[in-house]
């Protein structure tokens, strides 16, 4: 599939809103400083649409050989490079014992729990368009489907600590080693398969503006609603913030094609960002400059949610391109690149 500037520019913001949302966890000591608050609604939902969108071809027929291949291709590229980089977090930067190190492959698998789920998502969206390639109302089960594990999920992270009191420890382990909570982003991996294979509808919804007024107002109401504690209410917060938060995103920046294209220096470095996503995900937590802390806690004295933002995307800004020059710099030595990130250097 040729690739679209827009979409690599997509993913590599969204990458730079992840790295700035665990600069304000790690950095400043506050995971909602900066308006990262408002960020948690679409980030992820993001990125995982954008995974789901580039992950599928139209009319692609899943047989058996082709469902084995893909796995194994995609587990060099997810699993192994996020086995060692997990090793090398825990056991050789922190000096961690086996014991806290094993207790860390729960469902955030020490912050690198996004291509574990990933590899997942990828698995089970193979099984169902299997199983549903023929069926005449495949889609609408498929997407009941990813409604209710996203809901179960949600609802098992919201309840994890009363559940765990009550669950055999040996079906909660696996349920986090499979990282179950995590799956409540299925369902926005799957609308990216969806809009994919309908994409011609999907683009006319979002160049209407009477839409796309409503899908903000949509995105508006989430933000303000966010708080309410009410686990159904919190729920449709999620899923109505990140949908239309992504949706917002991806018309803005197909919107604005050209200014999100090889054409600008903002296209051009968002784009670098984005055919690199990978790498930078894995190497990032070696760079955030957790001595910081201090700043953080004079930061928040003052109260300032955009001084605090400006920082955060500053120091940010300065970790992603720590990422990507150690990146270029192991690109040196292809046999060890291709071990840690799962691809040859390009």
């Amino acid at each position: 599939m040729q690739r679209i500037e827009y979409i690599d520019a997509m993913r590599g913001l969204t990458m730079l809103l992840v790295v700035y949302s665990h600069v304000c966890a790690c950095c400043l000591g506050d995971r909602l400083a900066g308006g990262n608050d408002v960020l948690f609604l679409f980030r992820l939902p993001c990125f995982f649409f954008i995974s789901g969108w580039l992950f599928t071809k139209p009319g692609r027929q899943w047989t058996a050989e082709l469902m084995v291949s893909t796995a194994r291709k995609k587990a060099v590229v997810q699993l192994v490079p996020t086995a060692i980089f997990f090793v090398l977090l825990t056991v050789v930067w922190d000096w961690q014992p086996p014991q806290v190190v094993l207790t860390k492959l729960g469902a955030q698998k020490a912050g690198y729990w996004f291509t574990f789920a990933l590899f997942e998502f990828f698995i089970l969206t193979m099984v169902m368009e299997r199983a549903l390639q023929r069926h005449r109302h495949g889609e609408a089960i498929r997407l009941a489907v990813a409604i209710g594990l996203s809901a179960v999920a949600f609802g098992y992270d919201i309840g994890y600590t009363r559940l765990v009191a009550i669950m055999p420890r040996s079906l909660t382990l696996v349920l986090g080693f499979l990282g179950l909570m995590t799956w409540r982003y299925y369902l926005f991996f799957l609308l990216g398969t969806m809009a994919r294979r309908h994409e011609e509808t999907f683009l006319r919804v979002v160049a209407n503006g009477k839409v796309m007024t409503l899908v903000a107002l949509v995105f508006i109401v989430a933000a303000a609603a966010r708080r309410v504690e009410s686990v159904p209410w919190l729920y449709l917060v999620f899923v109505a913030g990140g949908v239309s938060g992504m949706t917002l995103v991806y018309a803005l920046m197909r919107a604005h094609a050209r200014l999100f294209s090889h054409a600008t220096a903002v296209g051009r470095t968002l784009i670098y960002i984005g055919t690199r996503t990978l790498n930078i995900y894995l190497l990032h937590y070696f760079f955030l400059p957790r001595f910081l802390l201090p700043l953080g806690f004079r930061l928040r004295s003052l109260g300032s949610i955009g001084l605090e933002a400006v920082i955060a995307l500053v120091i940010a800004v300065v970790v992603v391109a720590m990422c990507l020059a150690f990146s270029r710099m192991l690109e040196r030595w292809p046999g060890l690149y291709c071990l840690l990130f799962g691809t040859r250097p390009r």
